[in-house]
Formats: structure tokens, sequence, C-alpha cells
């Protein structure tokens, strides 16, 4: 009897422990779903943040990509010296008309290239005299971030008068009329105005001054001196000068620079150099073939190494033909990039 009771409760506690143990493994399998569940959907909608969070990452270096690609462009047009931009600043001299010393056109131009250099970041100055009771408006140009180079400061100039009588005119009636200096005066001007545009201090090893002339180009003419502007310059900065280079006469389309006989010539070679290295050496001759009375001459005098950039051989030299289609926009960008490359170090 004994034995059966317990022999049957044994079979019920089996029973029931079977069927407890059913009900807690189909618990822990309910419970373990629900956490599957979760657990996919979870990592669902992870894969989703993160889909979506590539999505904006791709999209974001995309549109910095575009931005950088649009800034790399701008700063390389910049870079470029323009030809055309500089023949446009011949065209705009000449289109004031005749600009000597002293003169309502002069003055317009001073204005003018004034407006041009601070519409590049250039801050210009005027650097006044007088001779013979007549004002001389020397302009004299920096810009910020140029300071401290160790290879000193460097002044590039050029005179942007304009002679006052044809007094080389082949047509002797028309030899006391005022030219139009397209090239005599207009080129040089040009050719600094642009660099000005595109120059870069950060890669210059030099502080560059950009200095514009008066009183140059009447000179021999009623006993007025070569020089009379870019002498006020040389007093006023010469002392803080390491060297000198001067742009004249530099828009023939025949363009063929020798060294000038009272530039420095060590000067003159280095930068001869850069453009042979340009490829133009055909058009840079390094020979001495003319000594001149230029606005580097009181620089020298100061003990300042300066060179002469002029082509002098110019059929309508002080003539009423020095007109603008006598300018090749080429021979003014062969000499802005020789000067950028001489700046640059190249």
């Amino acid at each position: 009897m004994r034995r059966g009771r317990w022999t049957r409760c044994g079979r019920i506690w089996r029973r029931m422990a079977r069927r407890r143990a059913h009900c807690q493994a189909r618990a822990r399998g309910r419970t373990a779903g629900v956490r599957i569940v979760i657990t996919a959907a979870r990592r669902r909608t992870r894969g989703i943040c993160m889909k979506r969070e590539l999505r904006y990452a791709k999209h974001f270096c995309l549109v910095l990509a575009a931005a950088l690609l649009v800034v790399a462009c701008q700063g390389r047009e910049a870079a470029e010296f323009d030809r055309q931009r500089a023949y446009d600043h011949v065209l705009a001299q000449v289109a004031f008309g005749p600009r000597p010393v002293g003169s309502e056109a002069l003055v317009r131009t001073a204005d003018y290239i004034e407006s041009s250099l601070r519409a590049v970041g250039w801050t210009p100055t005027r650097v006044t005299g007088e001779f013979r009771g007549v004002e001389i408006r020397n302009i004299v140009a920096e810009r910020g971030g140029d300071e401290g180079k160790r290879a000193g400061t460097i002044l590039i100039g050029a005179h942007y008068d304009t002679r006052p009588a044809a007094d080389r005119d082949p047509v002797l009636s028309r030899r006391g009329e005022p030219i139009l200096g397209a090239n005599d005066g207009a080129s040089g001007v040009a050719v600094l105005l642009e660099l000005a545009r595109v120059y870069d201090p950060a890669r210059s090893h030099y502080n560059v001054v950009l200095a514009f002339f008066d009183g140059e180009d009447k000179g021999g003419i009623g006993g007025w001196p070569f020089s009379v502007g870019a002498e006020i310059v040389a007093q006023r900065l010469g002392a803080g000068l390491s060297k000198m280079i001067l742009v004249d006469m530099v828009g023939d389309n025949d363009l063929g620079i020798y060294y000038e006989g009272n530039s420095d010539l060590e000067l003159a070679a280095d930068i001869w150099a850069v453009a042979r290295k340009l490829g133009w050496g055909s058009h840079f001759v390094p020979e001495v073939r003319y000594t001149l009375i230029d606005d580097h001459i009181p620089f020298m005098r100061r003990g300042v190494p300066s060179v002469d950039i002029i082509d002098f051989d110019y059929a309508y030299w002080h003539s009423t033909a020095d007109t603008a289609d006598k300018v090749a926009p080429q021979s003014l960008e062969m000499v802005g990039r020789v000067l950028l490359g001489y700046l640059y170090g190249r």
C-alpha cells in the first residue's frame, strides 16, 4: 500500500515537474524571442541610422570638395598674369588722352591707378613734391602680409606721365603735339597694375613696393631734367630699399630687351635668367645695347642695385604714332611673368 501510494505520488510529482519545466521552457522561449525581436529591431534601426549618416557624410564631402575646387580654381585664376587685363589698362590710360606733367588728364590717370590698386588690396600713398612751380604726384603702393622678408624690400616702378611734345615725330609739323604714350608710359603702368592683382606675398622672397613716377617724360624740354618724380621717391625711400626694377616701354610687338648700360648687371643677369627659364631668352638678350638716363638713376646714385627693363628699339618713340595699336598684349605678359618669376625665386 505504502509503496503504491508513494509510487503514485512519485508519478504525479514527476508529471508536475515535467509540466513546470515545460512552462518554464516556454516562458524562456517567449522571453528569448522577445529579446531577439528587440535586438533585431535595434540592429535594423542602427543600420538605417548608419546608412543615413553615411549618406549625409558623402553629401557633405561632395559639397566640401566642390567648394574647395571652386576656391582652388579661383586661386589659380588669380595667380596667372592676364595679358588682356594688362592691355585693358593701356586702353584706359590712353582714353584719358595725352598725360603730360601738370595736366588734368594726368590727375585722372593718377586717380585711376589708385582705384585700381585699392581694388586688389594695395594701399596707395602720394609722394609729392614741386619742381618749377609744378606739383609732382608720385604714387607708392604697398599691401598687407608683405613684411619682414629676408631678401629685403624691392621697389618696382614705372612712369605714368607722357611726353608733352612729339619731338621725334617724322612729320615736322606735328612735333609740338603731345603724345598718347601707349608704350612710352602706359605699358609699364599696365604691367605693374596687373602684377598688383596677381601678386602673392606668401610666395615672394621680397617686400614689394610699387611706384608710379610723375615728371619723367618732360626731360630735355625747356630745361627740365629727366626723372624728376623718381628723384623725389628715391630721396624719401631709397635708404630702405635692397633693389629697384624699372619697367619702361615694354609693349612693342617685336619685343627685344637688352641689358641697359647704367643698370646693375648682376641684378639684370638674375632677371634675364628667369626669362630664359620661361622660354623667352630670345626676347631678353643678355648684352648691353644702350646706356640711358631713366628713372632708375636716382636709386643707383644712392647705392641701390637697379635695373632698367626697357625695349629702346621702338620706332614710334616720342612720336604721335605711339598709340594703343602698337602695344602687344603678349609682350606685357612676358614682362609681367618674368617679374613674378623673379620675385618668387624661380
